[in-house]
Formats: structure tokens, sequence, C-alpha cells
């Protein structure tokens, strides 16, 4: 007998000739939005587009209708919606993203990540001065609300989920509320309960502080739902083997969840990384680097961004826009790290 090697088949995947009859159904909508726009008072590109949309519904439910029935022709015009969602969904956060790096690439240069504002003003060439020290600045108060929020987050999913005490349900809503708590909230808090009445001074230690009281509730809550993912299972077996309820959930729970929790972590940081108003208040915002938390005050990169709008320049808004560009490249690095850990746990 002769080995039979069985490929994996994908009946969803459109085969090239499907793919053809799209091309084609998507020229003759063109083709008959654009003799529209021609012949009839409706003119302009918001126009044509509308009536794209409408010519792609009535060619694909007519080639469905005709080829396969009722049924498919019905099914057509739900995915001509869907699609135009996603379309409407893409085109403005691609339009976001080219109108940042358009605006943003002047302002780009090799000094901008080796040297500070110390000496340079608002009216200085752009090839003067760098966001070294707001680099320097966010990743020192990023780092420390990490270590404030990591703890306190991944400890309060582990009580929501597995020990499930008398505290959870107002624990939970606590960590809730705290998900909706506006961020000029948390540097509030921080300037009025301990810059005000403790340290009389802005530091990076106090923008960590309002930082971390935004990044808690998400790796708390992303935590949780990471954890409820593992199987019973797990739990009974450790249980069985004879271990503690606490060395169940530390040799073989949250084992299980690290890459979930990894990507909790990752959207926590993702989620304060760009955050200004706190940072505004507390932080101090200075123009050179600092990395003493604890004295003087720090500069970061949102406060770096709102200072040159501030000033107006035509260089200090170029400065800004890079700086955009530059903080915006930072989070997107992380939520492509988050969804690449996700999808290997989901593979797992």
């Amino acid at each position: 007998m002769s080995n039979l090697t069985l490929k994996p088949t994908k009946p969803w995947k459109r085969t090239p000739k499907q793919q053809l009859l799209i091309a084609v159904n998507l020229l003759v909508a063109a083709a008959i939005s654009f003799v529209i726009v021609l012949v009839t008072p409706m003119k302009g590109k918001l126009a044509y587009l509308l009536l794209f949309f409408i010519s792609t519904i009535i060619v694909n439910f007519a080639e469905n209708y005709f080829k396969s029935g009722i049924a498919p022709a019905k099914d057509s015009i739900a995915t001509s919606f869907v699609t135009a969602g996603l379309i409407i969904a893409v085109v403005p956060i691609f339009s976001i993203l080219f109108t940042i790096f358009e605006r943003g690439r002047a302002g780009l240069n090799f000094n901008l990540f080796s040297h500070d504002m110390k000496s340079n003003g608002p009216n200085d060439p752009l090839g003067q001065g760098g966001l070294l020290h707001a680099l320097v600045g966010s990743g020192i108060m990023v780092g420390i609300a990490l270590l404030i929020s990591l703890p306190i987050g991944i400890l309060t999913a582990i009580y929501l989920t597995e020990i499930k005490g008398i505290f959870s349900r107002p624990i939970k809503f606590l960590v809730q509320a705290m998900s909706g708590v506006p961020s000029i909230v948390a540097g509030l808090f921080i300037l009025s309960a301990v810059v005000f009445p403790i340290t009389k001074s802005s530091s990076g230690l106090m923008g960590g502080l309002a930082l971390s009281i935004l990044m808690i509730p998400t790796i708390a809550r992303t935590s949780e739902e990471v954890l409820l993912l593992i199987p019973s299972d797990l739990r009974e077996a450790g249980v069985a083997l004879g271990g503690t309820q606490w060395r169940t959930i530390s040799l073989i729970v949250v084992p299980a969840a690290k890459s979930g929790l990894i990507t909790a972590i990752i959207l926590g940081l993702a989620r304060v990384a760009g955050e200004t108003a706190p940072l505004i208040l507390v932080s101090g915002g200075g123009d050179a680097v600092n990395p003493n938390p604890f004295h003087s005050p720090m500069g970061s990169l949102p406060f770096y961004i709102w200072k040159g709008f501030t000033f107006g320049t035509t260089e200090s808004i170029a400065r800004s826009w890079a700086g955009i560009f530059v903080l915006l490249s930072i989070i997107f690095i992380l939520f492509i790290a988050a969804r690449t850990l996700s999808g290997s746990e989901e593979k797992k």
C-alpha cells in the first residue's frame, strides 16, 4: 500500500476564479457609480463612494441570486455591510498614521534620541536638541508604575478568580470603577494627597504614582480574564496531588497563564504610556535628562509633545509631531507584542 499524505484544506478560502469574479464585480460597480456621477447632479468624492457602495451591493446581490438563489444573495448584502464597516473603521486609522508620519518626519533626525532640550529653545533649528530626556523620563515613570501595579494587579486577579473571598464583589466593583476614572483625576489625587501635603515639589516618583492608579485596573482585569481561561482540571489535579491552594496557584495556575499575564502587563504599559494630564500636574516636565525620580522635575514624551504645541512655533510643532510619531511607534510595538503573545497562548 502506498502512503497517502493528506494536505490540510481551507474550504472557506476563495479560489482564483472566485477572486477574479469579485474583481469583476467591483469594476462593474465602479463603472456604474462613475456613470451615475457623470450624468446626474450628484458630484464629489462622497457621492461617488456612496454610489459605489450601493452599486456593489446590487451587483453582488444579482450575481449571487442568479447563480445560487435568494439565500446567498441575502448573505451578500450582509457581507457588503460588514466589509463597509471594516473599511470605515480602518481608513481613519491609516489616515491618522499617515498624517502623523507626514508631519513628524521633518523633526526626525539623529540628534532626536541622543540630546535633550536643556540648551535649546522652541525657535532653534530642528537639528538641535532632542527628546532623550523625555524618553528617559517616560521609561522611569512607567517603570515605577509597573513596579507598583504588577504585584497589586496580579494578586487582585488571583484573589478574584482563585480565593473568591467575601471582599470579591466590592473589589471587583472598585476595579471596574477605576477603569473608568479620567486620567486627570489620578493626577489630581496624587497632587492633593502627596505633592501638596508631603513632598511640596514635582518629581518622577509622583508621575509614576499617578500612572500606577491608571495601570492597576488594566492589569487586574486582563489578568482576571486570563486566569478564568485556565481549566479547572489543573486546579483539581494539584489539590489531588496533595498541594495546598497557594502552591497549586503559584506552581500550576500562574505558570499556565504566563503568556496571558505578560500580555496583561504589556497592555497596562500601553495604557499609560501616552497619558498626559496626570504628568502635567505632578511630574514637572524638565528639559534636561534626570535619572533621579526622587528629586526635581522629570520630562516625559506626553509632556514634551504638549509643551511643543504650547510654544506654537514652527520648529516646536514639528518636534511635537516627531514626538507623537515616536510615542505611537512605541505603543504600536507594545500592542503587537501583546497580540503575538496572546496568539501563541491560543495556539497552545
